[in-house]
């Protein structure tokens, strides 16, 4: 049987895929036509193109693979013409192919509105390789940037300007972003993530002109506002490639896609359509897992089955510019009866809405922004339809006291049938039985074995926790590796870096990795490195986050904070006149924190330098408030003013501080000293904190507060000063070489083995054996402290880094400020 396939996109070369991996040899002859000029890549990771993911690493299928599995590949060639009569194509260079079933897979393209000026140089849509190369082309001469379209593909475009150094704005028609995904709270949370990295938002806009003469100047829109910008990036949604399919006389839909029935076939029964082209039930399906879908109700089809394809879930789970996006189910439950629960932290950036039946029993569906670890659990629990646990609000703030969150219990105990990839079709029992059977040990394993996890790659988290749970079932060790492009634990990894001398990602990743590393391995390996060599972390500022970068935190409007370090809030009258001078001389906001110290709000990036040098000049060093390092060691005042006090907590506080600032770790540390067991301090909610005693101190550890507050254990009790030093010593090291990833001492001993009782062997009695040797690594590391700050100031090259375009000395035109309480605060992004 002779198969023609239209098209070479992901939906068309996951078709070949099936068809060959399904039949036997010889079975069909296969021809795929693509117009562009390369085998299918990956569309859904296309963003990673901007960031060093090179086309051969999209690439899904080498040319070699087509040709041995004896499909014949033509790229850079157009279809023409279909005759539905004689069951031929034609492409435009005259090539004429006869098959006994065709299959389109003609994808879609950019949906690009009528606007007066779209067609001037500096406008580009966001569909292809090509159009990445000649976006990025047109940026260096560029510094501000629109996009027009708030729905996924916007703000992953949005994500490539920033990716850039351009200034970033997004335009959206809807009265919200991601309309289709969220709701307005949750729309909201994410807004304002957004807007706090400094991308501007513009809703209820709808873009009546593009102006400019020689190149774009300005956006004009239809309410009489405009916006000024030099290139503009169009990605306002889809329309699908129905043209070829229209000419040939199919059945096309009113909005266009082409027609199809539940065994997607168009209104010619030996011509099917497949993917984004396809219209089934009045829809289109924008996403890459219903495609998937098609191809193998096609393929079932051809191999003379009856399956056939009714409808597709919908539910998606993204991170965008680092924020997390999730809908699943029936996300808004418009007229249906059902109840709410809401959770929402502005603070923090997180939404989450589920709705669940009146009676409380079952999921519906929900939202997530912020926080989506619980996704994959709660799409499962919608789509098996499991029983809700007594208070289904512990699905989204976790268990407490005695109950029992749906988390809890558990990915193994899903029923088999339960759809973990929703990509590739793979269920829970096809996934046990391939670990179990062929032994697999890792995620590339499974994704070798089962496809599971190739596509949109949001089944990723649930599948470690599957090869987790049942390699423990099967009593096998299991090891936790860092991310499939290092084959070791954090902890390996850190003894790789230590003993091997390895000071660069690059190198690291070269010797003892693969690939090009992700967003969990990069700032992993940054810190261990910073833990281990305590060199500057600008060394590794390419795998670093925006903090690091420009050592401050980014604050709400695109400034920056500046936060000199006040050990144990003990500062001198002319330290307190220097930092009222520069925050004068620069007109930055001026704030007491709870950790006993003086932010400084409102520094734009090419400021910071400056500021920076009359602070040292003044004996300030750098806080290390932006880093995953100590940030404070709050004191009372102790014995030296307070009629309660029983030792000198400040000079305690001061004497700590001062040992370990800068120390990085897996996640920022705090602590405290109190001069009394009355605990003005707070130290017992400190990753440790130290509270005086008539004999001593008394040292606990593994607090903290936030959204989930713990109080931190005793550890050691009735100590002298030196010993109390020792043991921090210990504890930190130890705390350094074991926890995982941006995980905080209090879930990190929640997870050690034998708890606090574990601890106090390791750290106070030394069964390890191991006391010296963490003493003498903390010892290195305080010796060859450096304030970062005082690098920067004195390095010229350095220096150059901290401007806001990477082509310009020009500051930020749009950081804009207004007067609250006799201080500026940033004026929030127009709407």
């Amino acid at each position: 049987m002779n198969i023609v396939v239209i098209g070479n996109g992901m939906v068309g070369y996951k078709f070949c895929e099936k068809l060959v991996a399904r039949s036997a040899p010889h079975t069909f002859t296969i021809t795929v036509i693509g117009e562009e000029p390369r085998p299918a890549y990956d569309r859904v990771h296309l963003s990673a193109y901007f960031s060093g993911t090179t086309v051969e690493d999209l690439t899904m299928a080498s040319a070699d693979w087509y040709a041995n599995n004896g499909i014949q590949l033509l790229t850079s060639e157009l279809v023409t013409a279909i005759d539905r009569t004689a069951q031929t194509v034609t492409t435009q260079h005259g090539r004429t192919f006869s098959y006994d079933k065709l299959i389109l897979a003609t994808g879609s393209g950019a949906f690009v509105p009528t606007i007066k000026g779209v067609e001037k140089d500096g406008v580009f849509v966001y569909r292809t390789i090509e159009d990445l190369e000649a976006i990025i082309s047109y940026s260096r001469k560029a510094k501000k940037a629109a996009v027009i379209g708030g729905g996924l593909l916007g703000l992953e475009a949005a994500k490539a300007v920033l990716d850039l150094g351009l200034e970033a704005h997004v335009v959206e028609f809807a009265p919200r972003l991601m309309p289709r995904q969220l709701d307005e709270a949750g729309s909201k949370i994410l807004q304002s993530k957004l807007e706090n990295l400094g991308i501007g938002i513009h809703l209820n806009k709808n873009t009546g002109s593009i102006e400019g003469e020689n190149c774009i100047s300005e956006m004009k829109f239809t309410d009489g506002t405009s916006l000024e910008v030099d290139m503009v990036v169009i990605s306002a949604g889809i329309k699908p490639r129905d043209e070829l399919a229209t000419k040939s006389g199919l059945a096309i839909g009113a909005r266009g896609g082409i027609v199809v029935n539940d065994s997607l076939q168009t209104s010619d029964p030996a011509i099917y359509a497949i993917g984004e082209c396809a219209l089934h039930g009045q829809m289109i399906y924008g996403l890459v897992a219903p495609g998937y879908e098609m191809a193998d109700v096609v393929v079932s089809q051809l191999m003379g089955s009856e399956k056939t394809f009714t409808s597709y879930d919908m539910s998606t789970k993204l991170k965008l510019i680092g924020v997390d996006v999730a809908s699943f189910g029936d996300p808004f439950c418009m007229g249906a009866a059902h109840r709410t629960i809401v959770l929402e932290d502005k603070v923090k950036g997180i939404y989450k809405r589920i709705n669940i039946t009146e009676d409380g029993k079952r999921l519906l569906g929900g939202v997530l922004v912020g926080e989506a670890e619980s996704y994959n659990m709660l799409l499962q629990t919608v789509k098996n339809n499991i029983l809700l646990p007594p208070n289904p609000e512990d699905m989204i703030l976790g268990a407490r006291g005695g109950s029992e969150s749906i988390q809890g219990s558990g990915v193994l105990n899903l029923p088999d049938e339960a759809l973990i990839c929703s990509c590739e079709n793979v269920s829970k029992g096809t996934l046990c039985s391939a670990i179990t059977e062929e032994e697999l040990n890792d995620i590339k394993d499974i994704k070798k074995c089962t496809k599971a996890g190739t596509g949109c790659g949001g089944c990723i988290p649930m599948l470690n926790d599957l090869l987790t749970e049942t390699m423990k079932a099967q009593g096998k060790v299991v090891r936790k590796v860092l991310c499939e492009h290092f084959n070791y634990t954090r902890q390996e990894l850190f003894d790789v870096i230590k003993i091997s001398g390895i000071r660069s990602y690059d190198a690291l990743i070269d010797e003892y990795g693969k690939g090009h590393g992700c967003e969990v391995c990069k700032p992993a390996v940054a810190s261990m490195m910073a833990s281990i060599w305590n060199e500057m972390i600008l060394k590794q500022a390419t795998i670093q986050d925006t903090n690091d970068r420009y050592l401050a935190n980014i604050q709400r409007g695109g400034t920056y904070s500046v936060v000199p370090r006040i050990p144990g809030g003990e500062i001198t009258a002319e330290k307190l006149i220097v930092i009222g001078q520069v925050a004068q001389k620069y007109g930055l906001y001026c704030k007491i924190t709870g950790g006993q110290r003086i932010d400084l709000f409102g520094a734009r990036v090419d400021q910071l330098p400056d500021i920076w040098e009359e602070l040292i000049d003044a004996g300030f060093e750098s806080g290390h408030a932006y880093g995953k390092s100590l940030r404070t060691v709050k004191s009372c005042v102790g014995s030296t003013w307070c009629r309660f006090g029983v030792q000198d907590s400040v000079t305690f506080a001061i004497e700590v501080e001062e040992r370990y600032k800068g120390l990085r770790a897996p996640h920022k540390l705090k602590s405290a000293v109190s001069g009394c067991v009355r605990e003005c301090a707070e130290a017992q909610s400190k990753d440790f904190g130290i509270i005086a005693t008539e004999k001593g101190w008394n040292l606990y550890v593994c607090g903290n507060g936030g959204a989930k507050p713990q109080h931190a254990q005793l550890l050691a009790s009735d100590i002298d000063k030196e010993t109390c030093i020792k043991y921090i010593d210990r504890f930190l090291m130890f705390y350094i070489k074991t926890a995982e990833p941006l995980t905080r001492t209090a879930p990190w001993l929640n997870k050690l083995e034998g708890g606090i009782n574990y601890l106090k062997q390791v750290i106070v009695q030394d069964s390890l054996g191991m006391g010296e040797q963490l003493e003498k690594e903390m010892q290195f590391l305080i010796e060859t402290y450096q304030c970062e700050w005082k690098e920067v100031v004195n390095n010229p090259a350095l220096r150059r880094r901290f401007k806001h375009f990477i082509n310009s000395d020009e500051a930020d035109p749009q950081i804009q400020f207004r007067e609250e309480r006799g201080q500026k605060v940033p004026v929030a992004w127009s709407r």
